[in-house]
């Protein structure tokens, strides 16, 4: 007995190992049937189609609704990818970038050369809200070069078409960049000309009979700052003569933020052709250091009365009447500035269009915007500062300028309502 239990605990053994397996293979084959498979092929190479459930049921068709009812229906709401699809629908399409393509190199070159910008007539514009915003003043893209595609999605499809679309890696744009957080997308437009340019309809209906003249400004960041000065004052336009930086250099951009695409920006003047842009009757105000220097006589000391004359022009006014003092007759008058009255900036001086001249810092304005004041009935406009301390920058008085001559047509504007009323 002992023997016949040994024996059958010997030949249970494999029949246990074989159940084991079985059932082993037997899970897995559950597991699998878990996963509702469409077929399901067995060792042996039997093939088995699953059927559906008796639970499932096809669904039937439903009911066409009532117009009633479809009127009823809240909108559709478009997905991202559904986005993404009219993206590609499109036919836009975009290359990625090698290391070394010759594409990449035209960006830095637009960058640091203003005679290339001046050549080839493109401008470099970095950062989603610039681009927008030239986008929809209608500046002509080019090339644009960003990191992930979502950043050209979100401009206007329409505005994409025939642009040259090449995705870069970001280390790339950020050794290219100036800002200190690049936002990962750049572009190449054509140089706007302001005659094509639409400016946004709120800025044309609070546009002033004022206009700005910048004369030899050659700081990115004053003139920048200017710009965004003009545009929020409500000037009609601004003029540059030639001498002032670029005003589509990288800096000036960065610091006007988006008033180049508010305000018409003409630029490279000579003096001659500039009176062909300033409207009828309109007069000519001059921001100078040296005004009530030569109209006052002052003391030597010109910044006790909170006003600092210019060097260079005091330096050609001295060397001017050195060369003539010998050829001047009896009673003959030295003077060399145009002879334009002082008047302080919080006067009225905006009776008749105006325009207001701002000179750089260093050199100061010239002599041809004195002549040009002079021609036009206009004055110099002082800004009282502290004794002892120097002028103010540039950017400042042509903020405070702007905005007290924005005041004034504002307050002539509140007495002709008025009067109007009352007769």
């Amino acid at each position: 007995m002992a023997a016949w239990v040994k024996g059958l605990g010997w030949v249970t053994r494999p029949l246990l190992s074989v159940v084991r397996t079985w059932d082993l293979d037997a899970r897995r084959w559950v597991r699998a049937l878990r996963r509702s498979p469409v077929r399901v092929v067995f060792p042996s190479g039997q093939a088995v189609g699953r059927k559906p459930g008796p639970e499932k049921q096809p669904r039937r068709a439903a009911p066409e609704a009532s117009p009633h009812e479809q009127r009823q229906k809240p909108p559709l709401q478009v997905s991202a990818s559904q986005t993404s699809c009219a993206w590609e629908e499109s036919g836009l399409r975009y290359d990625k970038a090698l290391p070394g393509d010759r594409r990449l190199s035209s960006v830095m070159t637009i960058v640091k050369s203003r005679p290339f910008r001046e050549k080839q007539g493109k401008i470099l514009l970095e950062g989603r809200r610039l681009i927008a915003d030239a986008l929809k003043a209608g500046a002509v893209p080019k090339v644009f070069f960003f990191s992930r595609l979502e950043y050209i999605k979100e401009l206007p499809i329409d505005k994409l078409k025939g642009v040259s679309l090449i995705k870069v890696k970001f280390e790339d744009i950020k050794d290219w960049s100036d800002l200190v957080t690049p936002q990962g997308i750049m572009g190449i437009f054509a140089k706007p000309d302001h005659v094509k340019m639409t400016y946004p309809e709120t800025q044309l209906r609070h546009l002033l009979p004022l206009l700005l003249i910048c004369d030899n400004l050659r700081d990115p960041g004053n003139l920048g700052t200017i710009l965004r000065s003009a545009a929020g004052a409500g000037c009609s336009k601004v003029l540059l003569t030639k001498g002032c930086v670029d005003p589509w250099e990288p800096k000036v951009l960065r610091a006007a933020m988006g008033a180049h695409f508010q305000v018409p920006i003409i630029n490279n003047l000579d003096w001659e052709t500039l009176p062909n842009y300033l409207p009828t009757d309109t007069r000519v105000y001059v921001a100078d250091n040296c005004g009530l220097y030569a109209q006052a006589q002052m003391s030597d000391k010109a910044s006790d009365h909170g006003w600092v004359c210019d060097r260079r022009l005091s330096k050609l006014h001295k060397y001017e009447e050195e060369e003539e003092e010998e050829d001047l007759e009896p009673g003959a008058s030295k003077a060399w500035l145009p002879e334009l009255e002082v008047q302080s900036y919080d006067l009225d001086w905006t009776e008749a269009p105006a325009a207001v001249v701002i000179g750089g810092e260093t050199h100061g304005v010239s002599l041809e915007s004195l002549q040009l004041a002079e021609s036009t009935g206009g004055k110099r406009l002082l800004i009282p500062v502290v004794p002892g301390v120097d002028s103010l920058n540039s950017a400042m008085a042509a903020s405070i300028l702007l905005f007290e001559g924005r005041r004034q047509l504002r307050v002539r504007a509140e007495h002709l309502s008025r009067d109007r009323c009352y007769h």
